[in-house]
């Protein structure tokens, strides 16, 4: 009989697995030590506490959040009409919905730029209207969210596939209406993946830099996210970078170690 854990987990695996998963976690952290190792802690605070690096701090703090909550408002949705809906085009559908997973971030700001730029697909319109999206703040929220997104959807789709949809079919049974399963049988029942394709897509947020700077620029306090101040102090000050990516580093990883945690990514 196979042998298992004191956790319950399969653990009767070839010894020569372990030498692969090992280079493979050592090629991970190697670099992050690297990293550690440059970084002037005599005066790190004096780094990361200057004007420029807290406005970008702050920046990227807040509309990562505002792109988290987008995320979730269409995210949501999305992964319930693909967890449990059949339509022709389905497939494709899903697709593309993911497409931003695999595009270049500055492909994806390419895009958003001829949709929502002064003369874009729907810029030109919004601009007639007085209202410019394209580098600023908004442009910075969106630029996030659409890479972001896939990440929610993809984590929420899953859960739903998972828990299945027997208690659903029960709740309206019973006569429950469809908003009443959503809101009382659906959504608690995906919480916790909700909750960790939430987190994915902040984390994701926080760490966007291409299509940011392609849609939004650069412009200290307004468009000026961490990521791009680090890259644009690596330029003119190489310790100041290496100061704020281990800020960012230690960001990351409180973010997606809460995605790890049971009461975020236990199956219900």
């Amino acid at each position: 009989m196979p042998s298992r854990g004191r956790t319950g987990v399969y653990s009767g695996l070839p010894r020569w697995v372990f030498v692969p998963a090992a280079l493979g976690v050592v090629f991970v952290l190697l670099p992050l030590v690297a990293l550690a190792s440059r970084v002037p802690w005599t005066h790190f605070l004096t780094l990361v506490i200057s004007e420029s690096s807290r406005a970008a701090l702050a920046l990227s703090l807040r509309t990562s959040t505002a792109s988290t909550a987008l995320c979730l408002v269409l995210g949501v949705p999305m992964a319930l009409v693909l967890a449990r809906t059949s339509f022709p085009g389905q497939r494709l559908v899903r697709s593309l919905m993911l497409l931003p997973l695999v595009l270049p971030p500055v492909v994806g700001g390419i895009a958003l730029l001829y949709t929502f730029g002064r003369r874009g697909l729907l810029g030109h319109t919004l601009d007639v209207l007085g209202i410019q999206v394209a580098f600023s703040t908004t442009a910075v929220v969106l630029a996030q969210a659409f890479v972001a997104l896939p990440f929610l959807v993809v984590s929420l789709e899953g859960t739903l596939r998972a828990v299945g949809s027997r208690y659903e079919r029960a709740a309206a049974t019973l006569g429950a209406r469809p908003t009443t399963v959503l809101v009382r049988v659906s959504l608690p029942l995906v919480l916790p993946g909700l909750a960790s394709g939430a987190v994915l897509s902040f984390a994701r947020s926080l760490g966007e830099f291409g299509a940011t700077l392609t849609f939004a620029g650069s412009l200290q306090g307004v468009t000026r996210t961490l990521p791009l101040e680090i890259y644009l102090q690596r330029e003119t000050d190489a310790d100041a970078a290496v100061a704020l990516s281990m800020v960012l580093v230690v960001i990351a990883v409180l973010v997606v170690g809460l995605a790890s945690t049971p009461r975020v990514g236990r199956r219900t």
